[in-house]
């Protein structure tokens, strides 16, 4: 993890129900929460912020969350960077597709807020201990 006192997380989605739904997920982490709206703005912020954690949304505006995802494991400066997928694109789809992209963990919309916090949860454990 950066040298900062929280982790930080990005959370990257077109729909903002859903991205105030994660920062409620994620305020009982005791972490810092930045967002995106599409994937462009995702992909800056994660260029500038270098967040220890990205929940990304597969279908996006400008870049898709597959897209983002093989850009940060194609990078070595964003190797401990964990990635999240959240996607409503199915569950075949999904549990094939996101771990040939490199994420760490993914979830079907819609989700189980308790189940993602416990992977967000585990996600950032296994990034603090790097």
């Amino acid at each position: 993890m950066a040298d900062r006192q929280k982790p930080l997380v990005m959370t990257a989605d077109d729909d903002p129900e859903i991205r105030h739904i994660l920062s409620a997920v994620l305020k009982p982490l005791d972490c810092d929460v930045i967002q995106a709206e599409d994937g462009e703005q995702a992909l800056e912020q994660i260029i500038t912020e270098k967040p220890d954690l990205v929940v990304l949304d597969v279908m996006m505006p400008t870049l898709s969350g597959w897209e983002i995802c093989k850009y940060i494991r194609s990078k070595p400066e964003y190797a401990d960077t964990k990635v999240l997928m959240l996607t409503a694109i199915g569950k075949t789809v999904n549990e094939m597709t996101s771990p040939l992209y490199g994420a760490d963990a993914y979830h079907d919309k819609p989700f189980d807020i308790e189940e993602v916090r416990g992977t967000i949860q585990r996600l950032l454990d296994e990034a603090k201990a790097g």
